[in-house]
């Protein structure tokens, strides 16, 4: 065992692998450099020996950044385009709504006005509340355009897509500022009529999904995942190259020990996440839940060295993680509730147990994800070889016949998601998959 765990602590596959992802530039859904981080997972999954190695297309929404612009008074304030916004000019009075809390937009008429909000929630919230479930308010309340304000200093306008798998593209013009900026728009122009500006390129695209293979050909397997694509305005390090550089460090370290794999290893690395979860809810379309023992989804490792896992009330997979990180002596938080927001939900949501694996990082959110800063000097290689040991041995623990965690039912998972306050945000998003 302990071969193995030296040869993963001395690894450099998955760094260079990270290194290789992020000097492609641009992996934006639908992109040709989406199509080639595809390919550089593909041929990296097939030189540490896993089998079956493949791409899988299917269409998508293309949407390609163009201009975006704020007038206030004269002045142009800095600010790019949400992903799936539509293209289009809006102008009306600016409402700043904080953090854009669902009462914020009950108590405040928004109607013809374009609405500011920000990135985070205030500490006393019990929920995270996603940049979506803010535009679709805002939507609701009849707002002309919306804008998202970070709430990280250091003059990064954040990005993040909007639209639903009905309608991918958004109903009103949205765009990021930064904090700083924001902060300026509310001092000087709050209550003033403004014009928010979008100019993109929609367009029918493709996307595709990376498949791998490792363990004896059993019906059960089990998922160990992440998304290739990453928003345009940067190198995409953390969110979530550092993610498909884990399944790629992960395939090599179970390749080392692939006879002691009970259960059949099956490594998805998914495109276009970014926007709306595409790849992975084809995939869940295609595939029979049934032979789904347990997802192990990275989408947010690396960017810190404690490693959080949404366990969704999974009591078993649970108990597996602490008492791997128990014996190895790394720090690591579960989370219980719900995390509807990456490539584990299309099946999470139907009772495929799954964990959603990300990195803590205190009150900054996302931090530099989803701006500009998203770049690889963020990343440390000792991170990334600490949690792949951790995540290697407990994806072979999930693996083994003595391990079992029994699948739910649908209507626990939306019974669970109403308990937590996050069924409302989800059914004006258009995420809700339930029947009423």
């Amino acid at each position: 065992m302990t071969q193995w765990i030296g040869r993963t602590f001395t690894s450099d596959t998955g760094w260079n692998f990270l290194e290789t992802i992020v000097d492609i530039g641009n992996r934006m859904a639908g992109s040709d450099g989406e199509r080639r981080g595809a390919k550089a997972t593909r041929d990296a999954l097939e030189s540490v020996g896993a089998r079956n190695v493949r791409l899988d297309e299917f269409e998508i929404q293309g949407w390609d950044r163009g201009t975006s612009s704020i007038h206030a008074g004269g002045t142009t304030q800095e600010s790019i385009a949400l992903p799936r916004s539509p293209s289009g000019s809006a102008d009306g009075e600016l409402v700043d709504l904080g953090y854009g809390l669902p009462s914020d937009f009950v108590e405040t008429d928004i109607e013809g006005k374009v609405v500011m909000v920000a990135s985070n929630v205030p500490g006393y919230y019990d929920r995270f509340i996603h940049r979506r479930e803010k535009y679709y308010y805002a939507v609701e309340g009849g707002a002309a355009a919306f804008v998202f304000r970070n709430h990280v200093e250091g003059c990064l306008p954040p990005t993040g897509s909007v639209g639903t798998e009905a309608d991918p593209i958004g109903d009103i013009p949205s765009v990021g500022v930064s904090k700083e900026v924001g902060s300026r728009l509310a001092r000087r122009w709050e209550g003033d009529d403004v014009t928010v500006e979008v100019e993109a390129d929609i367009h029918d695209a493709t996307s595709q999904n990376v498949h791998a293979e490792l363990g004896p050909e059993t019906n059960e397997q089990i998922l160990v995942t992440s998304h290739i694509d990453a928003h345009d305005v940067a190198e995409g390090a953390m969110d979530n190259g550092a993610g498909s550089a884990m399944v790629v460090e992960m395939a090599r370290a179970l390749a080392d020990h692939e006879d002691e794999l009970d259960t059949r290893i099956h490594f998805v690395a998914y495109g276009a996440e970014e926007v709306g979860l595409v790849g992975s809810s084809y995939m869940a379309g295609e595939i029979d839940h049934d032979s789904i023992k347990a997802i192990v989804n990275n989408d947010g490792v690396v960017r810190g060295r404690t490693l959080s896992f949404f366990t969704h009330g999974f009591d078993e997979l649970k108990e597996a993680a602490n008492e791997v990180a128990d014996e190895f002596g790394h720090p690591i938080k579960t989370i219980p509730k719900q995390g509807p927001h990456s490539d584990h939900w299309p099946f999470v949501q139907w009772g495929v147990p799954g964990y959603h694996v990300m990195s803590e990082t205190g009150s900054e959110g996302r931090g530099w994800g989803h701006t500009f800063a998203d770049t690889l000097d963020k990343v440390e290689v000792r991170d990334l070889r600490e949690q792949a040991i951790l995540l290697t041995e407990l994806t072979v623990r999930l693996a083994s016949d003595e391990f079992e965690v029994p699948h739910k039912e649908p209507g626990e998972i939306a019974d669970a998601l109403e308990a937590e306050d996050q069924a409302a945000g989800m059914k004006i998003i258009g995420d809700w998959p339930y029947d009423e």
